[in-house]
C-alpha cells in the first residue's frame, strides 16, 4: 500500500472539479451511507483486469474503451444497455478477428456520471447559473434550484450503477455473449448500413469455424470462453468523496481497491501531480488511467508515472492520448520516447474524441468522423515508427441511432445534427459510426 495514503488523505490536497454542496451535513451522511453499502465490483475483479491490461503493456492484446460521454438518471433503460452492449461486442469481434490480437472489453458505463467543466457556471439569455456537473451532482435543467449540488443524486447513482452492472455480468455470462449469436447482434437501424455488410461477412466466417469447431466436439457446452466474455467497467474518478466512500480494504490482499469500477481514470483537468485526485488514485490497487492533453510535457509525464505506478508494474497504468488530428504527431513521439528511455510499463490508449471537438454556426458541439479516424491513424503510425505498441482506444459512442457525429459512410452533415442530438454533455459517435471505426481501426492493425 503506498505510504502516507488513506482513502481520505486527499482531502488534504488541493481540489479542482469538485462542487460546492451548501449543506455540509447532508453530504456527510450521504457518504457515510455509501460506505456502508456493498461494494459495486470485486477486487478480484479488478485484479483480473489488471493481469489483462499486463498483456497488452507487452503488446499481446487491445484495449477497446468506450461508453457514453455521461451517463443520466432520465434514460437508463434496459433497451439502452443491451443496444450498447450489442455494439461494443461488434466492435470486439471485428478487432479481435480482423486484428488478429485479443481484445479487452471496458465500458464508460455503470459509473460515468461525473462530468469536467471548463466554467464554473453557464450563461443562457442574460441569465447565469452552475454548470451542470453531471446527473451525480446536479440536474442537466437550465433551472435555479435543478444546478444546486444535491449529495442525495448520489445515492441514485449508487443504485443505478449496480442495476447497470448486474444486467450487463448477465449479458456477459448468461449467453447473450455466445459467439453463436454473432448474427444477432445487429441493431435494426445497422442494416443497410455499409458497416453492417463488412460485419456480416465477419460473422458467416465466424459462423463457418463455429460449424467445424462444433463438429469436432468443441462448443460453447464445452468451452466456456464461447459463450461468455469478461467485460469490465470504468469511469473518471471525479467526484472524490463518493469513490472514497466506496473504497474498501481487500480481505484476501489486504489492499485498497476502489469498487465503483474495475478502472477509473484521472481526467486531463485533474492531473496535477500534487492534486487530490492524484493523491487518491496512487492509493488503490486497480489499473488506473491518465488522460494527457497537449500541455502534458514529458518530464511531467515521468513524474506522474512515478507517484502512480512507482513499481513501474504492467498493467497498472494506461495512458490516455487526446491531442486532435492536428497536434497527435506534435505531441506524442516524444511522450513515447521519453517512457522508452525509463523503461516505462504503459498501456497506450488513443482518446481521439476530445482533442477533435468543434461548434457549429447553429450552436451544436460535434466531432467530425474525418477528425476521428485522422488522429487514430496519427497514433498507430506513429506507434509503429516508433516501435511502441498502439494498445487502445477511448471512445465516446452509443448504441443508439442519434446525429451529433458529423460524417461516416452515412455522411451525417451539420443541417442533421438536429434531427436526434441526445447528448447530455459530448457528442457521441452513433452505432454504424462506431462499428466503421472498428472496421478501420482493424485495418490499420493489421497494417503495423
Amino acid at each position: 500500500m503506498a505510504g502516507n495514503w488513506t482513502p481520505q488523505s486527499w482531502r488534504e490536497k488541493p481540489v479542482k472539479q469538485v462542487p460546492i454542496y451548501p449543506d455540509g451535513d447532508k453530504l456527510k451522511e450521504v457518504e457515510e451511507r455509501l460506505g456502508s453499502f456493498p461494494p459495486l465490483v470485486f477486487a478480484g475483479e479488478a485484479r483480473k483486469l489488471r493481469r489483462k491490461l499486463a498483456r497488452v503493456a507487452q503488446g499481446k492484446g487491445f484495449l477497446l474503451q468506450g461508453g457514453d460521454c455521461a451517463e443520466s438518471f432520465a434514460e437508463h433503460s434496459a433497451d439502452n444497455i443491451r443496444d450498447f452492449f450489442r455494439v461494443f461486442l461488434q466492435m470486439a469481434v471485428v478487432l479481435t478477428y480482423a486484428g488478429g490480437q485479443p481484445v479487452i472489453k471496458l465500458g464508460r458505463i455503470a459509473g460515468q456520471f461525473a462530468k469536467p467543466r471548463s466554467s464554473d457556471t453557464e450563461t443562457r439569455d442574460g441569465v447565469t447559473l452552475p454548470s451542470y456537473r453531471g446527473d451525480i451532482i446536479n440536474d442537466i435543467a437550465f433551472d435555479e434550484a435543478a444546478r444546486i449540488p444535491d449529495p442525495h443524486r448520489q445515492l441514485q447513482a449508487y443504485r443505478q450503477a449496480a442495476a447497470t452492472l448486474n444486467l450487463l455480468r448477465a449479458f456477459a455470462q448468461g449467453g447473450y455473449a455466445n459467439l453463436e449469436h454473432v448474427h444477432r447482434w445487429t441493431l435494426g437501424f445497422l442494416r443497410d448500413s455499409p458497416a453492417a455488410g463488412r460485419y456480416r461477412e465477419i460473422a458467416d466466417r465466424i459462423s463457418d469455424t463455429m460449424r467445424f469447431m462444433r463438429a469436432c466436439g468443441i462448443n460453447p457446452d464445452t468451452a466456456h470462453q464461447l459463450r461468455t466474455t469478461d467485460f469490465y467497467t470504468s469511469h473518471e474518478a471525479l467526484l472524490l468523496g463518493y469513490e472514497a466512500a466506496l473504497t474498501r480494504i481487500d480481505s484476501t490482499s489486504g489492499e485498497w481497491y476502489a469498487t465503483s469500477g474495475h478502472f477509473l481514470w484521472i481526467g486531463d483537468r485533474t492531473r496535477d501531480p500534487e492534486g487530490a485526485h492524484v493523491e487518491f488514485l496512487r492509493g488503490v490497487q486497480n489499473p488506473i488511467g491518465l488522460k494527457t492533453g497537449p500541455t502534458m510535457t514529458p518530464d511531467e509525464l515521468l513524474r506522474l508515472a512515478a507517484i502512480l505506478n512507482p513499481d513501474n508494474d504492467p498493467g497498472r497504468l494506461t495512458v490516455i492520448t487526446r491531442f486532435g488530428a492536428g497536434k497527435v504527431g506534435e505531441h506524442l513521439p516524444d511522450l513515447l520516447r521519453a517512457a522508452r528511455r525509463e523503461g516505462l510499463n504503459i498501456v497506450w490508449s488513443c482518446d481521439p474524441m476530445h482533442g477533435n471537438t468543434v461548434k457549429t454556426e447553429t450552436g451544436f458541439k460535434t466531432r467530425p468522423f474525418e477528425s476521428i479516424l485522422a488522429e487514430v491513424r496519427a497514433f498507430m503510425q506513429i506507434h509503429a515508427a516508433e516501435g511502441t505498441h498502439a494498445g487502445g482506444i477511448h471512445i465516446e459512442m452509443t448504441g443508439q441511432n442519434v446525429t451529433e457525429c458529423t460524417g461516416g459512410a452515412r455522411a451525417i452533415a451539420e443541417k442533421d445534427l438536429c434531427d436526434r442530438y441526445h447528448t447530455h454533455c459530448d457528442p457521441r459517435l452513433n452505432a454504424a459510426q462506431a462499428l466503421e471505426l472498428a472496421f478501420l481501426l482493424a485495418e490499420e492493425m493489421a497494417r503495423s
